[in-house]
């Protein structure tokens, strides 16, 4: 199957759900915005029994591209996995995997969350929050972060998976930045050199999102309905998802030259890093982390890795995206900032 056929995902779906649901239903198929490593649907499923009216609920279907292997960040199946392992965790919010199907290509279908995604610091929104949802939403998410933390892999069946060390994590990041073009790295391999002198001892494996940030997040009002998008998903260092949440509350790079009055108020209203910092600590009960300025560093680095792939694609178009270039007129400033944490 090299291209997505509507009717035989939605075929493939009613026959998944019904092996649960022997009524079940799917209607209304359409595509949604974003899936950049996998397809994404809404739908609504009818017939599960609910005591709705009518009997529906909506759904999403998660589906691997066609063509291309399910592998990494297009399994769509381990993002299932760990969605199913976490849904239930006390303080921690993810959508519940309905069901699943391995054929060609796979795909699962989940609970539709409803709320507002918006990254106060890089997105630009009709209708941004205000600041006052924009502060609550941020101290949510550190809180949550520390939730989620506190979950053992082992204790909901994700053992088996592979751990990368910090040394690994920098070695995948920095091999993805050498593909980016010289006119695009700036001092990159001076803080690459900074970041391998300092690597510091890895932590107990957790599970980390791999982007977990309020942009991959659906608030309804205050509260944190639920942390979506795990393609980047694995075990390692808790450091990693803290120091990135605290990276997006200064991200230095910048995708959106200016903003109006509204979305840069929403942007000023974003507490800092250790303001965040703090949050995490007070619920993890923790101290201050180790080595966490070289985790932020880190975090800078693997940014300006996958933004200034972006930007080099982004160079090919017949149209640019103006904003992809801002980004690459922001990573210098970045990589400098990094290069200051060490």
């Amino acid at each position: 199957m090299t291209e997505l056929e509507p009717g035989e995902l939605v075929a493939r779906g009613e026959a998944a759900a019904r092996e649960r649901w022997p009524q079940a239903a799917i209607r209304g198929l359409e595509p949604l915005q974003g899936g950049i490593s996998s397809l994404t649907y809404s739908a609504r499923l009818t017939g599960t029994g609910l005591d709705t009216d009518p009997d529906e609920r909506a759904v999403v279907f998660k589906v691997a591209p066609p063509g291309l292997a399910p592998v990494r960040n297009r399994d769509v199946l381990r993002q299932a996995r760990v969605l199913r392992a976490l849904h239930g965790a006390p303080g921690v919010q993810v959508p519940e995997v309905l069901v699943q199907d391995g054929g060609s290509p796979p795909f699962f279908v989940m609970e539709f969350v409803a709320g507002e995604a918006y990254e106060p610091k890089w997105d630009v929104s009709a209708s941004p929050p205000s600041p006052g949802l924009v502060d609550a939403r941020a101290r949510a998410a550190a809180v949550m972060l520390a939730r989620l933390q506190a979950v053992d892999p082992a204790a909901v069946g994700l053992a088996g998976e592979p751990v990368l060390s910090p040394a690994q994590e920098l070695e995948r990041w920095g091999l993805l930045f050498a593909t980016a073009g010289d006119e695009l790295r700036g001092d990159e391999l001076s803080l690459r050199e900074a970041l391998a002198r300092q690597i510091p001892e890895p932590g107990a494996a957790r599970i980390l999102h791999g982007d977990y940030r309020l942009g991959n997040m659906q608030f309804s009002g205050e509260r944190l309905a639920a942390i979506i998008d795990w393609e980047l998903w694995s075990l390692g260092d808790p450091r990693h998802d803290l120091a990135w949440l605290m990276a997006f509350a200064d991200p230095i790079q910048q995708r959106v030259s200016r903003r109006d009055a509204a979305n840069q108020t929403a942007a000023d209203a974003m507490p800092g890093p250790g303001e965040l910092l703090a949050e995490y600590l007070s619920t993890a009960g923790l101290d201050v982390p180790a080595d966490l300025n070289w985790f932020l560093a880190l975090c800078y680095y693997k940014l300006g890795a996958t933004m200034s792939v972006l930007a080099k694609r982004n160079r090919r178009q017949a149209e640019p995206d103006p904003g992809l270039e801002l980004v690459a007129a922001t990573t210098p400033p970045m990589i400098e900032r990094a290069l200051a944490l060490l």
